[in-house]
């Protein structure tokens, strides 16, 4: 479907940031990628924001895969959705069985109306032709808004005080958790696995948000470099994600896991300190260099022979709340080879599994509370030559606004050498930023 594109030179792109996800709300399905800045290598552009479904598809876990290679085969146009963790029961005979609060369909991709890239303070805009008429018109707009102006405003909604009740439980209790670590173990040393990512839910019923609101206040302590705001059918989810899943561009095929985590520090020096503390932990670099090993093993599957490689092997990367250890992994892939089958033969993302994975899967699916979902999924975008990103979803909320129900999640790697009380610690760090904004909201 062809697009019209224009580009515009913005003043005050911080501001007009702002406006343009406020103005967003008043879609059905909407979402606002932000990379905040974030100095990292393999960035097209700074943001973007997608709306208004001129076509979407909507799908349980059953078929996903092929019922997304027919849509982004036959559309050939940019479309952005999100593929939830439970599609592993398409690729592989396992199943979700464990408690959703949330019910979100396993994916849902749409074809948007309306585009608008940012890159510095160039401002590129591409509508669907027939559409172009409202340009103008959306311009005007957006420039007319507020930026205090949340979502309350926008629909009209009385959410005054809304916050003040919100009470945050968690479905597994630290000795629960410590007994889940110890089984864990007790599999590591069997030999069924070498590591497992153990995901326990953070979660308030009967409990109102405004999204706007809440997403901006973590976007602003975090600063993630693959935050998303996405919108569809009333539900939510709000991230902060520091983590790529997947990148193609071309040939050339990217995965950027996450493994080995620190706090950060108040002073320089002993921020210093912990960075260089991290980089040589044998625990930490081992729970990374096995996932590493994963991708690769994953790549190999389909890569060109010979062309997969470590182009960063358990380097630092500081953000707001923690320190993290990435590395790199690329390969170049055939051009014949479909965009979606590469994503099927990838996923779930090895950070969010362990490893051997479907053994790792298998084992989490007993010892979790409950389902995933879109949690450890991704989001992101094909665009119409095939190309895609994706991000892992951590450090996020989800919220179903009709069932009234918030739940965030978060995940460490258990290995030989996990500690249960240490596992339980970084699990209470990676939920700090989450549970401020919902419990403290300015």
């Amino acid at each position: 479907m062809k697009r019209t594109s224009i580009q515009f030179q913005v003043k005050d792109i911080s501001k007009f940031k702002k406006q343009l996800l406020i103005w967003a709300q008043q879609f059905e399905v909407a979402v606002w990628l932000d990379s905040n800045n974030y100095d990292q290598k393999y960035s097209n552009f700074d943001a973007v924001l997608a709306v208004d479904a001129v076509s979407k598809i909507e799908s349980s876990y059953k078929n996903a895969f092929s019922q997304l290679k027919k849509y982004q085969s036959e559309v050939k146009d940019y479309i952005f959705g999100y593929l939830g963790y439970d599609l592993k029961n398409d690729i592989e005979n396992l199943t979700s069985s464990n408690l959703d609060g949330l019910h979100f369909p396993d994916l849902l991709f749409f074809q948007p109306k309306k585009l608008f890239f940012i890159k510095g303070n160039t401002l590129e805009i591409k509508y669907i032709s027939a559409f172009e008429k409202e340009i103008e018109t959306d311009l005007k707009n957006i420039n007319q808004l507020q930026t205090i102006v949340t979502l309350s405003a926008v629909e009209g909604q009385n959410l005054v005080a809304v916050h003040r009740n919100i009470k945050i439980k968690l479905r597994i209790h630290k000795d629960d958790y410590y007994k889940k670590i110890n089984t864990i173990q007790h599999h590591i040393h069997r030999g069924d696995i070498y590591e497992a990512n153990f995901c326990q839910e953070f979660y308030s019923e009967n409990s109102v948000i405004d999204p706007v609101e809440v997403y901006q206040h973590l976007n602003e302590i975090s600063k993630a470099p693959f935050a998303t705001f996405f919108k569809f059918n009333n539900n939510y989810l709000l991230s902060a994600s520091p983590e790529r899943y997947l990148k193609k561009e071309g040939e050339i095929l990217i995965s950027q896991p996450i493994k080995g985590t620190e706090k950060r520090a108040t002073t320089k020096t002993a921020d210093e300190k912990l960075i260089a503390e991290l980089e040589q932990n044998p625990k930490e670099r081992a729970e990374n260099i096995m996932i590493v090993d994963l991708v690769r093993n994953d790549f190999s599957r389909f890569a060109v022979k010979g062309s997969v490689k470590v182009a960063e092997l358990c380097k630092v990367y500081t953000f707001e709340q923690v320190h993290q250890l990435i590395s790199t992994v690329s390969c170049s892939v055939k051009n014949e080879l479909h965009p979606v089958d590469i994503i099927q033969n990838t996923f779930p993302m090895g950070s969010m599994t362990g490893a051997p994975k479907i053994s790792a899967m298998k084992i989490m699916e007993e010892l979790e509370e409950t389902k995933r979902g879109l949690y450890s999924g991704a989001v992101g975008y094909f665009t119409p030559n095939g190309d895609f990103d994706f991000n892992v979803i951590i450090r996020s909320i989800l919220y179903n606004a009709p069932k009234k129900y918030i739940s965030f999640s978060v995940g460490g790697a258990i290995t030989a050498q996990s500690i249960p009380e240490k596992e339980y610690e970084e699990c209470l760090l990676k939920a700090k930023a989450m549970k401020q904004v919902l419990v403290n909201v300015k």
